[in-house]
């Protein structure tokens, strides 16, 4: 995984194999990302690298990341849910988000339109910050075990991916990682599912699991 902030533009997070390669997503999105860093570091916020992507932090508190996708560079707002969005600029990763919201750039013309948009949007996040705010999570119908919860609050990302999922999905996966007894079996598990949480896979989709 990458640890240095100014490698993520061109070497991406280094979580798949195309990290450091002409395939990586960073790659289709250069002048966006330097465009929405710009913009980003304007505010004040302090760059740092976390879970291999360039993570902005106010008073150590994490207030957004910049990352590549497939279809779209992204500011993601860790509590995106609570920004007004006056100019309809957030989407939710998935159905069931709860916190997460993406402005999601396919150009530097709409980065250029929305500056002072973006702008305003990070400096309410970072308010929400300075109040404490915090979302209300609906709870699962099903308990999640402690390894997942711990696995979900360390990263993000596979926080965001989850709760995009169906709620069956997250049933499926919440039921195979509870069932051994052994905390390391519980483990091992999530980190075998880890790739398709990201990809949006549920735990029967396309493969059988191994036990």
């Amino acid at each position: 995984m990458n640890q240095n902030v100014d490698d993520y533009f061109t070497e991406g997070c280094g979580r798949c194999p195309l990290g450091g390669t002409p395939d990586c997503k960073v790659n289709s999105w250069t002048q966006e990302l330097h465009a929405m860093r710009r913009i980003i570091l304007e505010t004040g916020l302090t760059e740092e690298s976390k879970w291999g992507v360039p993570c902005y932090t106010h008073n150590g508190k994490n207030v957004l990341t910049l990352s590549a996708l497939k279809e779209f560079a992204a500011i993601s707002f860790f509590k995106g849910s609570l920004l007004q969005d006056p100019e309809k600029l957030l989407s939710a990763p998935g159905p069931n988000s709860q916190a997460a919201r993406y402005v999601k750039i396919t150009d530097t013309e709409q980065v250029a339109r929305n500056e002072q948009h973006i702008k305003a949007y990070i400096f309410e996040a970072i308010e929400v910050e300075k109040a404490g705010l915090s979302v209300e999570f609906k709870k699962n119908p099903e308990p999640i075990p402690e390894e997942l919860e711990a696995k979900l609050e360390e990263d993000p990302f596979l926080k965001s991916a989850f709760e995009a999922l169906t709620p069956g999905r997250q049933r499926g996966y919440i039921l195979h990682f509870s069932a051994p007894k052994k905390s390391e079996t519980r483990v091992s598990r999530i980190e075998k599912c880890t790739e398709q949480i990201l990809n949006g896979i549920g735990l029967h989709d396309h493969y059988k699991m191994s036990k």
